[in-house]
């Protein structure tokens, strides 16, 4: 048998002033994409920035029909665009925010299952992670550097959400 032990490192912030300020226009991005999510069915929205290597920056918000769960999520409408438009380009970072209708967001709801999937296989392609900020509606904001390698403990759950 062998012990594999994998750390978690994270950079915690109380507000985004305190972050350096490529970050806080990186995080003022995904904000601004969230209004531009189609969430009629869950009522939850999710913003997604990106910062390519050439200085672009690149939105997804999440997109939903009534055939759920055939929408997409933010994170990857945001890839794949990226993927699409900037085909050799790497991601160098990425934002992720959300905020609900019903319930108020205050802790950072990490992409489901097959977001994950998406960034650690761009991650491959472009043999780097993809340093990620996370933050709710309100909250802390937390930073990875390790990408994907990260996010385990902040699975997609419901229980990030808590009643107004």
């Amino acid at each position: 048998m062998d012990l594999i032990k994998k750390e978690l490192v994270l950079q915690r912030y109380a507000t985004a002033e305190e972050m350096p300020e490529a970050d806080q226009m990186l995080l003022m991005e995904a904000k601004q994409a969230l209004r531009t999510a189609y969430a009629p069915y869950s009522k939850f929205f999710v913003g997604c920035s990106l910062l390519l290597g050439n200085g672009k920056i690149v939105r997804g918000s999440n997109q939903e029909n009534i055939a759920f769960p055939s929408g997409l999520c933010a994170e990857r409408v945001a890839i794949f665009h990226a993927g699409s438009e900037y085909p050799d380009m790497p991601i160098l970072a990425m934002a992720i925010t959300v905020k609900a209708t019903d319930y108020l967001v205050d802790s950072p709801a990490m992409s489901c299952g097959a977001c994950l999937q998406s960034i650690s296989e761009y991650e491959t392609k472009q043999q780097q992670p993809i340093r990620t900020i996370l933050q709710g509606e309100t909250g802390d904001i937390y930073i990875a550097e390790q990408g994907t390698l990260a996010f385990l403990p902040f699975q997609f759950k419901m229980d990030v959400l808590r009643k107004r």
